[in-house]
This record gives C-alpha cells, sequence and structure tokens, in this order.
C-alpha cells in the first residue's frame, strides 16, 4: 500500500556529463542542419526549444545558447537554470548586464527586452511551464536548487 506520509524520493535527474553532453549534441544538430532541425515552437504537454542570443557581461562578444522557452501571449518565457545546477546560467547573467537580445524561434528571429517575473506574474507563469512539463515535477526539482529559478520574461523590444 502507498503510504501518504512516507517521504518522497528527490527527483531523479542525469548525471551532469550527460545533460552537457545532450547541449552540445543539441547545438551540433542544430548547426549540421542549418537551422532546420534543434528548435520548436511550444505545443501543449511540450515546451519549445529556442536559440537566444546575448551579450557577454565582460567580452561584449555575442554568445548563443539554446533554451526551452513557453509562450505568454506574445511574448516568450524561458527559465533561467543550468541544468538543475546551483549556479545561474552564464546567458540570465548576460540579460542582467545587458536586456537586450535577439531570439531565433522557429519562422524567423525577433528583437526582445529580458526581465525577470516576480510575484503573481511569476506564479502565474511557473502553472504555464508546469502545463508544459509531462513527466516532470518542477516543484521538486526547484526544491533541489538554494534558490528560487528565476523565469525570464522576453517581451518584444519595440514595445
Amino acid at each position: 500500500m502507498n503510504d501518504p506520509t512516507a517521504p518522497t524520493p528527490p527527483p531523479r535527474i542525469p548525471p551532469r556529463w550527460f545533460i552537457v553532453t545532450a547541449w552540445a549534441v543539441h547545438r551540433a544538430l542544430y548547426r549540421v542542419t542549418g537551422g532546420r532541425k534543434g528548435l520548436r515552437r511550444p505545443r501543449p504537454g511540450v515546451y519549445g526549444m529556442m536559440r537566444l542570443h546575448t551579450v557577454g557581461r565582460r567580452t561584449g562578444r555575442a554568445r548563443v545558447a539554446i533554451v526551452a522557452d513557453v509562450e505568454d501571449g506574445a511574448d516568450i518565457v524561458t527559465m533561467a537554470m543550468n541544468g538543475w545546477g546551483e549556479p545561474p546560467p552564464a546567458w540570465w547573467i548576460n540579460l542582467q548586464a545587458h536586456p537586450v537580445a535577439t531570439i531565433d524561434l522557429p519562422g524567423g528571429s525577433r528583437a526582445v527586452r529580458a526581465s525577470e517575473a516576480t510575484g503573481a506574474e511569476r506564479e502565474r507563469l511557473w502553472a504555464v511551464f508546469q502545463a508544459h512539463e509531462k513527466d516532470a515535477d518542477l516543484d521538486a526539482l526547484a526544491r533541489m536548487r538554494g534558490a528560487p529559478t528565476p523565469l525570464v520574461v522576453l517581451r518584444s523590444a519595440e514595445r
């Protein structure tokens, strides 16, 4: 019988080497196919994938990362996490220093301005992200980190 008071084990995440390898393979797939593979629009139960172009906070050099996203109306939302590891991803630190960026989505690119969702907006967007994660318990994964996972809202730079 299932004991509802029994502690639940922490979620299982792949080892760091696996996550880093998966990221490298994903970037290579995008490059080898000339961008025809590797990006996708979000759909019910599945988050999207986009390329995020940032400017290095110290070097001023162009940086690119492929990250998961969901749509919130005209806005794009992503989680600033580093494979559920503690340090924030470099792209998020870069966006905090230089919030204007470019994103590549299936069908085109656009200029955006990044900001962190807080308060009620963050709670609402967390629920949106949860709806796109079929098999993962985002709350359990988030509890593995020492600080809340920032949700980054990418709004059109023209607004």
